[in-house]
């Protein structure tokens, strides 16, 4: 399986999948670490990537989302952002709806 295809495997069999910078024990960089403290806050269970452990990831995630930064969230195959994006949701109390949303339909 090429990496397109793992990736797009990933994405539909978590409804909730995280592309970051290390793991949510311990991110390897600031961006990574907000995006996994607004999911936490959430109580979100989530599926995530470590992509510097993963580089074939991470040189071709940004080609098939049209984002070029990590961390990338996806909510039921649907690219939602990166950090900034997911804490603006979070702090509106949008990315409770989404996440909420999910939970109801699994």
């Amino acid at each position: 399986m090429d990496t397109l295809e793992r990736i797009k495997q990933q994405i539909a069999e978590h409804p909730i999948i995280l592309y970051m910078k290390g793991s949510p024990d311990m991110p390897q960089c600031g961006f990574s670490a907000r995006a996994v403290q607004a999911l936490e806050q959430c109580d979100a269970k989530f599926a995530y990537v470590d992509i510097l452990a993963n580089p074939d990831i991470r040189q071709t995630l940004p080609h098939y989302a049209d984002w070029p930064t990590f961390p990338q969230l996806y909510i039921q195959g649907e690219l939602i952002g990166g950090s900034d994006i997911i804490v603006e949701l979070f702090e509106s109390g949008e990315l409770q709806k989404m996440l909420a949303q999910v939970v109801t339909k699994q």
